[in-house]
């Protein structure tokens, strides 16, 4: 009778451990390049370094890009609506996708894409060289972006913020990211980008703009 009445007061709080899990494991991953990869170089010799003083700029793509993947989907799983039917179908060893393993699967979709796009973008215009000078020069600047997203991650799930309100000011950010990134790739001294102004275009649209509006898509439709 008295059970019936009952009424449990007390509060489960949210378990973040898997952010912490993730973003150490992050730390882990640009200490190793820092220490090894790039041979105890400091932030700003990092930084600064010019691309025929550089050495094992691929491996550095590779951590920095991987970085980059799991604290976008850290911070955006959260704001995923639902996974998708035919994703919650699948099943590995009995294992369903969450909200963090399918914004993972669909950032990791989305890079992979537009980087083997970017490639044979270049090889297809005959300016295959330029295309190590490129993803040389976007490692800084997502190496960079990647910090401020540990920061926000970890703003996100560990401090009192209203996370509905709050959205809007990442959908800002991530919109003057998308913006800045395209003019810091448009007037680096690297030249990164193709010389014709078409080119320029091109790669702007098609492989800029229309990925993110996919990805857009993939997430929040």
């Amino acid at each position: 009778m008295l059970s019936q009445n009952f009424i449990n007061h007390v509060r489960i709080p949210e378990n973040n451990d898997w952010v912490i899990f993730i973003l150490t494991g992050c730390i882990f991953l640009y200490v190793f390049m820092m220490n090894i990869i790039e041979r105890d170089a400091s932030l700003k010799d990092f930084l600064l370094q010019k691309y025929f003083d550089a050495s094992n700029n691929l491996p550095s793509w590779i951590i920095t890009s991987c970085v980059t993947a799991l604290t976008v989907s850290v911070l955006l799983s959260q704001y995923i609506p639902i996974v998708p039917k035919y994703m919650s179908d699948l099943q590995l060893f009995g294992y369903q996708l969450n909200k963090f393993g399918y914004t993972l699967l669909a950032v990791v979709f989305f890079y992979a894409s537009k980087c083997a796009l970017g490639f044979l973008f270049y090889q297809s215009i005959g300016d295959g060289k330029k295309w190590s000078v490129f993803y040389f020069t976007s490692t800084k600047f997502y190496f960079i972006l990647s910090f401020l997203l540990i920061i926000l991650c970890v703003t996100h799930y560990y401090f009192p913020i209203d996370r509905n309100k709050i959205f809007l000011y990442y959908f800002c950010f991530f919109a003057f990211i998308a913006v800045f990134k395209i003019f810091f790739y448009l007037f680096h001294k690297n030249n990164i980008l193709p010389e014709k102004w078409y080119y320029k275009f091109l790669y702007i649209c098609t492989l800029q703009i229309a990925p993110l509006l996919l990805l857009w898509k993939l997430l929040f439709f």
